[in-house]
């Protein structure tokens, strides 16, 4: 039985793909295997149903969206059926991920030749509609080159096998004698070089060309057939291949530099601009780039081939180093250097969906998809551009520039207007001069990504009308009653009907109540900053994945960042999700983590933790809550009126560790009786403080620890007041030769339950010959913001900023024990508090342990302390979700790099996530699956490092494996086997 979908939360999802349109199916059809594949298609022309076939949503062009049935391939559709290493062949079905093509190839030393940047999630299915190309399709060919064979359906209902040679073309009956009677048109504007991929490829069925059915059929973007299966070629794999990197004034001068560069027959020639550079930079989570060299535009070149060898490559490599017009060149064989540059580049996709980001803090506005992919002969690549950056600055638009250069083709997003006032001039004035210009410099409205709903509207500007009447009559041999994806190529909608912005209305920020979206106009703008691009979907295939842990549990795309966003976007439309109280809106946060890896892994910058909290406030503000907000949402407060009570930290950890009794509850507030209560500490951390003594400073008794508890002025306008002056005697001032201060705070969770980290911290920073301030406890909110309750978590924040203000304006480093709180301070105080100057102080002072002993203004004297000697010590390390994405991780690999530890990075969620695993455990154990569990049974006798108290929670709960803090084992052995 086929699964058909036609609830709002899956047709929501399926309205949209990577481009900027919208249109509601009426159902997804989500067929098993071949068979319900062919049977469903069958139906759906038997009824007169309009018929869109999708693989993973990524088509920038919009043919993956349409109305009547879409059809998923990518669930249960995705088989290998057979590979012949010998024959360099492999047979897919149509949602097969071009990943996995490589994966299995791999082992036979072969590949499947293009590689558009979103191989990770593209099925082939896609990839021949649009005859997908890539960096290597210059030296590899198209999809259209290396496909063999294909079984599909056309429109009326036909079913056979498209190949090459005499009699392929009987099996559509006409289309031989149309060709023939066309042969002078089609030889004269069809094929005229690599990358023309726009309208039907008619070249392929000239007789001088072998009758090619196979490969006309690619690229007709899914309007004349529906592809079954396909048999593909395969390419062998370059041993040893080298890449050069070669530096230009600017990407005029690259271009002109192409014809040159073609001339060495490389691999790929790519092409970006600083400013694409410049951006990924400044990105979160991104750590540091490569070195280029010298330039503000740069072509990476790859050398090579399956029977070169590294020295023979590395020869001709140079040589092409020495022939360009450039003497900025660096030659670089297989390294890590070479991946990071390359991946540079790959992420030019998500990153081109904002314009560049510019030294002034300018830019990072919505840039879109629609002109992104057009491609001119290369050695009219040069004038083109140049023609084309003249129409941009004419026009005032602006767009990341990148591309395959070496193949001609340019890749750039724009912020044209496209909500209300698209059709109205500008947008459409831009993409029909564009167009001309084009067709000035003999080009192709797309080099790779299909035309689509983007572009088809156009043709007429680039082919004769004789040739657009000529597509006309081939789609009536194929598909005369225009059911398969209508509105694309011929009979094409206008380019600017069924935008999805157009239907989008403003949703403004609540002043003082709600988030703030500083890098966005408002809510609407925010969740719209997801183009579709689909990287979400791919982590499974990537190593060091983080985003997004829920779908990689369930395999359900409303699990995903992209559905969560395409959901988000309908509540801003109004139609098929009505309001924030939406219940399907409701389910597909449901899963949410937040554990904000979206904000750092996500080319577009989501920030679907922030969105979710957003949604959750304006859901049930001043209404009734999720049972589960009430315990643990407001956890820090249950943790102060434990200590209020003589006892209570006890009285509470007997009550919950009697099983009836807190099944009882759990059940009663909404979660998973199989969890266990988090463990009431009965010494709090201030208490172990007061009960230490030693060198730490607590406020005295009666003291609040301010200068001034209502300070609200300017940090210029607080003076040089001491932070400390207040609470520390005047004796143990410092002086300029004394230990320098820094403030530990410790959170909630430090405080009350788990305070092991904060002990480790302060005794670690004292050993390194810091003054150690604890300030009065303060809570961060932590728990209110994931759960939407953002009026106490702003109540929490305030009485924050008065307790830590002070110590930020002052220069005194606050460091954080628990990350998730830690990267509230350093992002979420902001946002919450956008008008209170004090917040951007205290994210400015607050850092990690890691920091503030490898940042070189707050390190240790190294006379005073030294890393710890930790060679032969095995570390398995689980980074904190927010520890990755907000603060970075990158220092603290450096820094467990110099103690010499043997150390297992994992890459992912641990899956606890808060009251996430509280109340999800099963979902939450699959996710611990993806890295923790298999890691931890992995290398049992290695130290479990996680700073996270969830993520020692998880290893706990689920593998019984005790975890230290960071602090804890950098004080060395003994430490951290007694902790």
């Amino acid at each position: 039985m086929v699964k058909y979908l036609q609830d709002p939360l899956n047709r929501a999802i399926y309205a949209s793909d990577a481009s900027n349109y919208r249109i509601v199916p009426d159902r997804i059809a989500q067929p098993e295997n071949l068979d319900q594949l062919r049977d469903t298609i069958l139906e759906a022309l038997s009824a007169g149903v309009p018929l869109t076939m999708r693989g993973r949503g990524t088509s920038c062009s919009g043919n993956s969206i349409g109305p009547g049935l879409v059809i998923d391939t990518s669930h249960q559709c995705n088989r290998i059926l057979s590979l012949d290493p010998s024959a360099r062949q492999i047979t897919v079905e149509p949602g097969v991920v071009l990943a996995d093509i490589q994966k299995a190839g791999a082992p036979f030393g072969l590949r499947f030749g293009p590689d558009p940047s979103t191989w990770t999630r593209a099925t082939v299915g896609g990839s021949i509609g649009n005859n997908a190309c890539g960096p290597h399709a210059q030296a590899w060919g198209r999809v259209a080159d290396n496909v063999i064979s294909m079984d599909v359906i056309d429109g009326f209902g036909r079913e056979f096998r498209a190949t090459s040679g005499e009699g392929a073309l009987d099996v559509v009956p006409g289309l031989q004698r149309l060709v023939d009677e066309n042969l002078a048109l089609i030889r004269t504007e069809c094929g005229s070089f690599h990358r023309q991929v726009s309208g039907y490829s008619l070249e392929h069925l000239l007789p001088e060309n072998g009758r090619d059915l196979a490969k006309f059929l690619v690229g007709s973007e899914g309007t004349l057939v529906s592809v079954l299966r396909a048999t593909l070629r395969l390419v062998p794999v370059p041993t040893a291949p080298v890449l050069v990197v070669l530096g230009y004034p600017d990407m005029i001068a690259a271009a002109a530099d192409v014809p040159l560069i073609n001339d060495f027959s490389p691999l790929a020639v790519e092409g970006m601009d600083s400013r694409l550079v410049y951006t990924l930079a400044h990105k979160p989570g991104v750590g540091e780039l490569p070195e280029l060299p010298e330039g503000n535009a740069w072509l990476l070149v790859e050398m090579g081939s399956a029977t070169a060898d590294l020295e023979t490559t590395l020869a001709r490599a140079n040589d092409l180093a020495q022939a360009a017009n450039t003497r900025a060149t660096l030659v670089l064989p297989p390294s890590t250097q070479a991946t990071k540059l390359w991946r540079i580049r790959a992420d030019g996709a998500g990153l081109g969906g904002r314009t560049p980001l510019n030294p002034d803090g300018s830019g990072n506005d919505p840039a879109w998809p629609g002109w992104e992919d057009a491609a001119v002969p290369p050695q009219n690549l040069a004038a083109y551009l140049r023609d084309f950056t003249d129409l941009m600055r004419e026009m005032n638009v602006d767009g990341m520039l990148y591309g395959h250069l070496g193949d001609g083709c340019l890749h750039v997003r724009l912020n044209l207007p496209l909500g209300a006032e698209a059709g109205q001039g500008r947008s459409r004035e831009f993409l029909e001069r564009a167009a001309d210009l084009v067709g000035k410099h003999h080009g192709s409205l797309s080099g790779e990504h299909g035309d689509g709903r983007a572009r088809s509207e156009l043709l007429p500007r680039m082919y004769s009308p004789a040739l657009i009447r000529l597509f006309k009559q081939v789609k009536a041999l194929f598909d005369p009653r225009g059911l398969m994806n209508p509105g694309v190529l011929v009979d094409p909608d206008p380019l600017d009907a069924n935008l999805r912005l157009a239907g989008a209305r403003t949703i403004p920020a609540l002043p003082g109540q709600g988030f703030t979206f500083p890098k966005d106009t408002d809510f609407t703008a925010a969740v719209h900053r997801c183009t579709g691009v689909g990287k979400c979907l791919a982590m499974n295939q990537v190593n060091g994945a983080w985003m997004c842990p829920s779908y990689l549990a369930t395999g359900q795309e409303r699990d995903a960042t992209r559905g969560r966003a395409r959901v988000l976007q309908e509540v801003t439309n109004g139609t098929l999700i009505r309001d924030f109280r939406d219940p399907n809106l409701l389910r597909a946060l449901d899963l949410c983590l937040a554990c904000k890896a979206c904000s750092a892994a996500c080319p577009t910058g989501i920030d679907m933790a922030a969105y979710k909290s957003e949604s959750l406030y304006r859901a049930y503000r001043r209404r009734l809550r999720p049972r589960s907000h009430y315990l643990l949402g407001r956890l820090p407060g249950w943790l102060r009126l434990a200590r209020r009570i003589p006892g209570g930290a006890g009285l509470a950890n007997s009550v919950f560790g009697v099983a009836w009794i807190r099944h009882l509850v759990f059940r009663m507030f909404g979660l998973d009786p199989r969890r266990q209560m988090a463990h009431f500490h009965p010494e709090s951390f201030r208490a172990w403080v007061r009960r230490r003594g030693g060198n730490a400073a607590e406020p005295e008794n009666g003291s609040n620890g301010l200068v001034n508890g209502d300070m609200r002025q300017t940090p210029e306008a607080a003076g040089q007041v001491n932070a400390v002056a207040s609470t520390v005697s005047a004796d143990s001032q410092p002086t300029p030769k004394a230990k320098p201060w820094v403030a530990v705070w410790a959170d909630s969770f430090s405080e009350g339950i788990a305070p092991d980290g904060a002990k480790a911290v302060v005794e670690l920073l004292e050993t390194a010959g810091y003054q150690v301030y604890i300030p009065p406890q303060a809570c961060c909110g932590l728990t209110y913001v994931t759960t939407g309750q953002l009026d106490k978590a702003r109540r929490n924040m305030r009485r924050l900023c008065q307790i830590l203000g002070p110590l930020a304006v002052n220069g005194i480093p606050i460091v954080g024990v628990e990350p998730s709180c830690t990267a509230t301070l350093r992002d979420d105080l902001e946002r919450l508090l956008p008008d209170d100057p004090r917040a951007q102080a205290i994210a400015q002072a607050t850092c990690t342990l890691a920091e503030l002993l490898s940042n070189p203004d707050t390190a240790p004297n190294p006379d005073v302390w030294k890393l710890p000697d930790l060679r032969g010590v095995q570390v398995v390390a689980q980074p904190h979700c927010h520890h990755y994405s907000v603060l970075g991780w990158e220092t603290d690999r450096k820094l467990l790099a110099a103690t010499g530890a043997e150390v297992v990075e994992l890459a992912g969620c641990c899956g606890m996530a808060g009251n996430f695993g509280m109340e999800h455990v099963e979902v939450s154990k699959r996710i611990a699956e993806h890295a923790l569990l298999p890691a931890l049974r992995e290398h049992p006798n290695a130290i479990f490092l996680a700073d996270g108290f969830s993520c020692r929670t998880q290893a706990e709960q689920m593998a019984g494996s005790q975890g230290v803090h960071l602090a804890r084992l950098l004080l060395g052995p003994s430490s951290h086997v007694g902790a």
